[in-house]
């Protein structure tokens, strides 16, 4: 019987000794990943963000300019590396004049378009077919790598806003993403440049003189403007026409029974050399758009609401492998701690202030940041976090999560909690209490997922200082996301 107590006794002195190694070593291999992120830091911005980074490394706050014009600009947040990341995916944001045009490209990292404000149209290649899809506020859409597109923008006085997701697993470097333009000149240069003047002439069948013409035409960058005033071109003309009108129109000029400058020179010709196909049939056979805020709320409470679209729900995710997600939270409210273990999560800040924590495998804390309108987040598949809004508005934040599979969040605690589930004598003796002590700590909480008046949520003076720092040159996020957004640094 000694020999007995003794072995056990042994036994857990040695599961004791390897739970407090593992949780060493988990949580040196994190803070390893965060020295090696902030090695990677330019010498300006770790002089800024020194300070910043041990509470806010799960904050992203550099977005960096990829294509900049008079008509529009996309910035893009990279997404962290290493091996804490399970799948990496990159946050775009693309912003375009009132009718401006985001040229027929493809990329060998596949899109998930959100509208944010404003209306666009996205013409796409789908089955060898052009089809072109209306998208509005909340909508979004898929376009897989390598599938050609364009982005309009045919609204006379608002700015187009979309938030995407770009997922590079698929790049010809995963550290980011490249553009393939098939329309363009000397700014940008199309793909097609790179094959020589004769083999172009001979392809489309046209003289010298004709081929330096369209290859050289096009100055103004990847988002140019389609008004009159700007770019008298086919494109003006055709983005200025109804929908099925247009679409008749580029029908007609593909069937041949255009004019001789149309049939030659469209840049849907350009379309149909890569499609293989151009006598396409612009039917409805690729699919639509998901608008989000027309979703039913898969949770609702007094508290708030949250949203999630996967694959089950829109079928094009299914392909894609990622997911999308929008939460509301009332004033003072919290999204309680949870753990998702299927996916990481990026997300982006649409309206209000608040908080987010996020703790380590061994139940250190590893990020306690005050967050708003337009901060953008990451957290990793499995660590443990919470998202609580402050007390004089509400907290708005959308995101995508890297499986298109049902996530089925790990919630830790409140009335649906894992604990209510492995409510057992095991789980009491594991917090060193009795059963009843426990079932009493348990059931305190009424509410579920979203829950009430949290006193950890902090009030709007405790972003004051953030704010002017950022006035004062220290680190800035894209600000103003709303109405009256402006991408970029203010």
């Amino acid at each position: 019987m000694g020999k007995g107590v003794s072995f056990l006794l042994l036994a857990l002195v040695l599961c004791y000794g390897v739970t407090v190694t593992m949780g060493y070593r988990g949580e040196k291999q994190w803070r390893k990943e965060r020295e090696r992120r902030e090695e990677e830091m330019e010498p300006e911005e770790e002089e800024e963000e020194e300070s910043e980074s041990r509470k806010s490394w799960f904050l992203m706050p550099k977005s960096r300019p990829v294509m900049t014009t008079d008509a529009g600009e996309m910035r893009l947040v990279r997404s962290p590396g290493g091996r804490t990341v399970d799948k990496p995916l990159h946050m775009g944001f693309i912003t375009m004049e009132p009718q401006s045009l985001f040229i027929p490209q493809y990329l060998d990292s596949s899109l998930i378009l959100f509208v944010r404000t404003g209306e666009a149209r996205v013409g796409c290649i789908y089955k060898d077919e052009m089809v072109e899809r209306r998208l509005k506020i909340g909508d979004v859409y898929h376009i897989p790598a390598g599938s050609t597109f364009y982005i309009l923008n045919p609204g006379e006085g608002q700015r187009l806003h979309i938030i995407c997701s770009i997922d590079p697993s698929e790049s010809l470097n995963l550290d980011t993403f490249q553009s393939f333009f098939i329309g363009g000149g000397t700014h940008p240069t199309s793909v097609l440049a790179g094959f020589g003047p004769e083999t172009l002439s001979t392809a489309f069948n046209v003289s010298m003189s004709k081929l330096e013409e369209i290859m050289r035409g096009q100055q103004e960058g990847p988002i140019v403007h389609v008004t009159k005033f700007h770019a008298p071109s086919i494109w003006t003309k055709l983005s200025q026409l109804q929908e099925q009108d247009r679409l008749k129109q580029v029908k007609r000029m593909i069937q041949g029974e255009a004019d001789e400058d149309e049939k030659e020179w469209s840049w849907w010709k350009l379309f149909g050399m890569f499609s293989g196909n151009e006598r396409r049939v612009f039917g409805d056979k690729a699919p639509d758009s998901y608008n989000i805020y027309k979703r039913k709320a898969d949770f609702k409470n007094d508290y708030g609401w949250s949203v999630a679209v996967d694959g089950s729900v829109y079928k094009p995710f299914k392909h894609s492998g990622t997911g999308v997600f929008l939460v509301n939270l009332t004033a003072g409210s919290m999204m309680a701690p949870h753990v998702n273990p299927r996916a990481t999560e990026y997300g982006i800040v649409l309206r209000g202030t608040g908080r987010i924590q996020i703790v380590y495998p061994n139940g250190t804390l590893a990020m306690d940041a005050r967050v708003r309108e337009g901060d953008v987040f990451w957290v990793p598949r499995y660590l443990a976090f919470c998202q609580i809004a402050s007390r004089s508005s509400p907290f708005e934040f959308f995101g995508f999560t890297t499986t298109s599979d049902k996530n089925r969040p790990q919630f830790l605690v409140g009335a649906n909690s894992l604990l209510h589930t492995f409510n057992t004598p095991e789980l009491a003796a594991a917090f060193g209490v009795t059963e009843e002590r426990m079932r009493r700590f348990i059931n305190a909480q009424k509410e579920a997922v979203i829950l009430p008046s949290a006193s950890a949520a902090p009030p709007d003076e405790d972003l004051k200082e953030r704010e002017e720092k950022s006035e004062d040159g220290g680190p800035k996020v894209i600000r103003n996301f709303g109405d009256q957004m402006i991408m970029g640094f203010d």
